[in-house]
């Protein structure tokens, strides 16, 4: 066939890409991509790296632009996700939340998720980045993604994501792109320039080069290569590799290069005008077939660079054994090759040929064959499945049927949508409604579909400009229009723009008019009660449950479940200030709905803020671990983050900081570079939460500026921002005072604008503090307790110990005793505020003579040192010695002594001799050992005998026993 088997003149950029692999397998991933012009190589060189790939061991994964007709969403990825499955298995399981969203490429992996929220194309890029890390796990993995500059926006938009994420991964992203204006090249260049990639520009071969390679094509030694083919060669190809190959075999096949027993010679005989132009030199061979098998390869041609056997069969009404008798021909075969990913497809070997036959096409016969393409099509692939809808659409179009073009345009929308490439669907509806003409009704539709499109692609902006040119048109009824209107609401909403959310909505109620169907009203109802919780009022809260009442009233009766689960899950966040079991009533109800009818997203999601009434109520985190889980399973990626985050939260209440600060990290890692930007503002106010209860004021305060910066309400949030995270800062700092002005602070915005977050201190300890400084008595404690939401365990606890304070006070011991006892009960689960609250009451416990509060204070100031809370851990050593205690120095070693021994004042030393006493030693024995007098011994023994109880040294020695073998 007179082509090169040699790689020629491309060592440099094969080194440069050697490394990047040599990277990759070493779990240093990165992105390189070769442009160049068509025909200069840009395949060959990727062919030949896929090579090195597999031969040293890693996965390796090929796609390439689409060719046939109009972009399709996202056919690059999924042929290289399919060619990643057929060289070996993959365990979908290994990829967590994000295997099921990869069965949007991998249709064996099951359906995605149906939430749209989980139809990013941020979650997408995430899932397909987390899958060449698990391919390439020990080995590394080569994505290889050809023809770019054919790619569809999806596509593109998924490839900008791994660029900037690959460097901690096994993979090398290798892409090649044309030389030309487009949006991949301008990706990769500014992915350059950032130092995000390597731009390889991919030139042509130098004179020595091409003649090594015409050596290579012909087989013979490159310096006995005859000088006038050389130059005919140089002069015809300019140094382009495949022109090279094209040129020679036309230079053969012409009898203008002989070869011979001596070498190859030129004919005497060279026809003026060598070469001919490029279109008709690349298609030169075309003119030696028939009639019939050119016709056949021009219908390919007007496919694409890829393209069935059946439709050009069905298109050319040629047998099975005459279509491959005209593709299996000596000079078909240097035209077209079998498709290497297509089964029963064959594809052009280069673009230049397929674009050089085309152009030998006149208008009238373009438009013919397109018509009988388009038939075939049709006839071949009914209802025009996948991206058959756009291949005649693009057919119809070059057969001057522009409406049909434009309707079938609009149904490739439709489809683009569904299948979550809002983008791509925004570029063939707009091309639809181009060429829809004068029929109102086509170009209503068409603009209907766009409209949604634009909601869906986050183009609020275009889409909410836009909608009134469908007004103007006409076509669609007031009820459709309504839900549109219902729909551009929503999307507003998401993207924060309230005004415009209502805006829609009066638009959606005025279409409707005062006698709409209850059905069609309570979509509309949901979406504006939600509204109406970003709007600043006092009444903002009752307006938004009666809202929501009314659609799930109506939502059951119809039935609409997707309604009535939203509208029972927001009805379970508005009334929890006010009877959290109701709230619990309504989140089960919209559990069960979701359940009745096979919606396991918005199973996920009630479970989560069931999860989240559990752990307010019982400190019971079981039902968040159990949404965790359903949404790793079902590839909820966003669900699962939000019962992450809400773990978090309840890690940092219970004291465990270490898991809490853990779930933040890895929860902040994934949410900022998804960019889910409700989840990254709820994680950083729980973060700092966190520093808050750590007492760490500065990282307290970055956390709180990093939630302004992500666009963070600190407005919204102020119960949390002060009575949550301010107010237990400054206790932690021994600064009461400043504590009670944050606690103001969260009530006044709450007064301003009620809130349907909890904890803000109101119904705990704010009623402790107010106790403690003689400010509150009965009657606030009563009221507290009148108010159903101090029922909240968090609450209850500091609730509680006011109660024992006031109790102490009343000259009631025993009773003060017991409600302190039952407080730290309630206070069980929260290590750190139990200790804090210990530390406040011990006050009034000394002054008022009630209690163990020399025993408190000691687990407090053990608490507190031992969690580096300096000023806590100070004013309770303070206490101490008020109370008569003396303290000894802290010694190293005192986190090995068990809690019960230090919380009685155990020391270290005593601690050393307790051991010993395990053994049965003496006093001068444990001496000896300790390095002590016999006498020093003998008072700390009489000192663990008076903190312990024991009655004598025996049952010390014995207790020191159990405590060793436990």
């Amino acid at each position: 066939m007179y082509r090169s088997s040699k790689f020629i003149g491309r060592d440099v950029e094969l080194s440069a890409v050697r490394k990047s692999l040599e990277s990759a397998r070493a779990g240093r991933g990165g992105a390189v991509f070769v442009v160049g012009e068509s025909g200069v190589g840009k395949s060959r060189l990727a062919s030949r790296v896929a090579e090195l790939a597999t031969a040293s061991g890693m996965r390796v994964m090929r796609g390439r632009g689409s060719t046939i007709g109009t972009a399709v969403p996202l056919r690059p990825l999924t042929e290289a996700l399919l060619s990643l499955l057929r060289s070996g298995p993959v365990d979908p399981g290994a990829l967590g939340p994000y295997g099921p969203i990869l069965g949007r490429l991998v249709p064996d992996w099951g359906r995605p998720p149906a939430d749209q929220e989980n139809a990013s194309l941020v979650i997408l890029a995430e899932a397909v980045l987390r899958l060449t890390g698990v391919a390439g796990a020990g080995r590394g993995c080569l994505m290889l993604l050809d023809d770019l500059q054919d790619a569809d926006t999806e596509t593109l938009t998924v490839l900008e994501y791994l660029i900037d994420n690959l460097a901690l991964q096994p993979t090398l992203l290798l892409g090649a792109i044309r030389a030309e204006p487009c949006a991949a090249s301008t990706i990769a260049r500014s992915a350059a320039q950032r130092g995000q990639c390597e731009l390889i520009e991919l030139g042509r071969l130098d004179d020595d080069e091409l003649r090594q390679m015409v050596g290579a094509c012909l087989d013979a030694d490159p310096q006995r290569v005859p000088a006038a083919a050389h130059a005919l060669v140089s002069t015809g190809s300019a140094g382009n590799p495949f022109l090279i190959e094209e040129l020679v075999a036309g230079m053969v096949d012409g009898d203008l290069l002989i070869g011979g027993p001596e070498g190859w010679r030129m004919s005497e005989e060279l026809p003026a005008g060598l070469p001919s132009t490029l279109a008709r030199g690349m298609a030169q061979g075309v003119e030696q077939l028939d009639p019939r098998a050119r016709e056949l390869l021009s219908m390919g041609a007007l496919l694409g660079q890829r393209f069935p056997l059946a439709v050009v069969q069905a298109a050319t009404g040629l047998s099975d054994r005459g279509v491959l008798e005209h593709l299996c021909g000596d000079v078909a075969a240097r035209l077209v090759t079998v498709d290497d990913q297509l089964t029963d497809w064959y594809a052009f070997r280069h673009r230049l040929t397929r674009e050089a036959l085309l152009t030998l096409l006149g208008p009238g016969d373009r438009a013919w064959l397109a018509q009988r393409m388009a038939e075939a099509v049709e006839a071949v692939y009914p209802g025009l499945p996948g991206e058959w809808c756009q291949v005649s659409a693009t057919l119809h179009l070059e057969a001057d049927n522009p409406e049909t073009a434009g309707r079938l345009f609009t149904e490739a929308g439709r489809r683009a949508i569904a299948q979550g490439g809002a983008t791509t669907a925004v570029a063939l509806l707009d091309r639809a409604i181009g060429l829809l003409g004068d029929d109102p009704m086509a170009r209503a539709a068409a603009l209907e579909a766009l409209l949604h499109a634009l909601a869906e692609a986050g183009l609020v902006e275009r889409a909410l400009a836009s909608v009134s040119t469908l007004d103007q048109i006409g076509g669609v009824d007031p009820r459709r229009r309504a839900q549109l209107h219902t729909r551009l609401a929503w999307a507003a909403t998401v993207a924060g723009r309230s005004a415009e959310g209502l805006a829609q909505v009066e638009q959606a109620r005025a279409l409707l008019g005062p006698d709409a169907a209850a059905e069609d009203t309570a979509p509309v109802d949901v979406v504006a009660a939600h509204l109406v919780l970003d709007t600043a009022g006092q009444d903002q809260l009752a307006t938004a449950e009666a809202l929501a009442r009314r659609a799930a009233t109506v939502a059951e009766t119809v039935p609409l479940p997707v309604v009535a689960c939203q509208a029972w899950q927001l009805l379970g966040a508005l009334v929890r200030h006010r009877d959290p079991a109701e709230a619990t009533r309504c989140l089960e109800r919209a559990l069960a709905i979701a359940a009745q009818h096979r919606l396991p997203i918005w199973e996920i999601h009630a479970l989560i803020r069931l999860g989240n009434d559990d752990a307010l109520r019982d400190a019971r985190l079981d039902r968040l671990e159990q949404a965790r889980e359903r949404a790793t399973q079902a590839g909820a990626v966003t669900a699962r983050h939000q019962a992450e985050a809400s773990l978090a939260l309840h890690a940092v209440l219970r004291g465990d900081f270490d898991t809490a600060a853990a779930l933040v990290q890895q929860v902040l890692a994934a949410t900022t570079r998804l960019k889910l930007l409700e989840t990254t503002q709820y994680v950083l106010l729980v973060s700092a939460v966190l520093a808050a209860h750590r007492g760490r004021r500065r990282e307290m305060e970055h956390a709180l500026a990093e939630f302004r910066r992500w666009s963070g309400d600190q407005a919204l949030h102020a119960t949390r921002v002060h009575g949550l995270a301010r107010a237990f800062c400054a206790l932690l700092e021994e600064d009461r005072p400043r504590a009670l002005d944050e606690l103001a602070r969260a009530f006044d915005a709450e007064a301003q604008s009620p809130t349907v977050f909890h904890l803000s201190g109101r119904h705990g300890l704010h009623l402790l503090l107010q106790v403690m400084s003689g400010e509150a008595g009965w009657p606030a404690y009563e009221a507290v307790q009148g108010d159903s939401a101090s029922r909240l365990r968090w609450d209850l606890q500091f609730a509680l110990f006011a109660k024992a304070v006031l109790l102490g006070r009343s000259g009631r011991p025993e009773a003060a005793a017991q409600a302190a006892a039952e407080a730290m009960r309630a206070g069980a689960p929260y290590a750190m505020s139990r200790h804090l609250a210990l530390r406040l009451v011990c006050e009034a416990a000394l002054a008022d003579g009630w209690g163990t509060p020399v025993q408190w204070l000691r687990a407090a100031e053990e608490h507190f040192h031992s969690s580096d809370v300096p000023a806590v851990a100070s004013a309770c050593r303070a206490l101490l010695r008020r109370a008569g205690v003396r303290l000894t120095q802290r010694r190293s070693g005192a986190g090995d002594i068990p809690a019960e021994l230090r919380s009685v004042g155990v020391t270290v030393r005593e601690y050393e001799v307790l051991r010993l006493l395990v053994g049965r030693l003496s006093n001068r024995e444990i001496a000896a050992r300790l390095h002590l007098s016999p006498r020093t011994v003998e008072r700390h023994v009489s000192s663990l005998l008076g903190k312990t109880g024991l009655p004598n040294r025996i049952a010390l020695s014995e207790f020191a026993a159990e405590m060793e073998s436990a």
